[in-house]
């Protein structure tokens, strides 16, 4: 991983491992409560589905893979550039959805409590911490929110068609049964209106960052 505080590298990983720690954490203690709830039901195999059918769960994933890649080390796709800046806007989005709009609509309690606190508070404030203070800046480009949103894309395919098959949507404001398709397809314009406009964030820091870094 390249050092752009010229710090040594152990300083540099020791973040990067405790967010990969607080990401795998969060996942493990949400994946064990999906199974206590669908294991006597649908099952373990399509309660893991159901598990990773959530965006939150994804990108908590992405999370955990970059950290774990910058806390070893490794070169390769997850310790690309352009990917440490997609995971801050999915990450980024899954923190700022919950925040406004879902966390008004449950009130969890015990063990749900802590894997929602950390899923959509924890993981993305520390993520971002990291993000910000210990990984090179100045190579983003600005056509590269573009790219950065055919994950969402396929994601929103994805649950739509999931949700056609089974009759179950992950989130309420893009549930078809419910709200039919006119809602929901202004619904989903709307977030991935909030994907650009956080991916453009992303990269303006980028830039501002390294500008602040150069020096004079």
């Amino acid at each position: 991983m390249a050092n752009p505080l010229q710090l040594p590298r152990v300083v540099l990983r020791t973040p990067a491992a405790l967010v990969a720690l607080l990401a795998l954490s969060a996942l493990v203690l949400q994946y064990v409560l999906i199974l206590q709830l669908t294991r006597d039901n649908v099952g373990v195999v399509l309660g893991t589905v159901r598990f990773v059918t959530y965006f939150t769960i994804l990108s908590n994933i992405a999370v955990m893979l970059v950290a774990c890649a910058a806390a070893a080390g490794q070169r390769g796709f997850f310790a690309q550039v352009r990917v440490r800046g997609a995971v801050a806007l999915y990450i980024g989005v899954t923190g700022s959805i919950y925040f406004f709009i879902l966390r008004h609509l449950w009130q969890p309690q015990g063990a749900q409590w802590w894997a929602d606190t950390g899923l959509h508070y924890a993981v993305p404030l520390a993520y971002w911490a990291w993000w910000l203070t210990c990984v090179p800046h100045g190579t983003l480009r600005w056509r590269d929110v573009a790219g950065w949103l055919l994950f969402p894309l396929g994601y929103v395919v994805w649950v739509f068609l999931r949700g056609a098959w089974v009759g179950e949507y992950p989130y309420p404001f893009i549930d078809v049964a419910q709200l039919g398709w006119a809602r929901v397809g202004v619904n989903a314009l709307g977030v991935m209106g909030v994907f650009v406009v956080l991916g453009l964030v992303v990269v303006g820091l980028d830039h501002l960052l390294a500008r602040r870094r150069r020096p004079l």
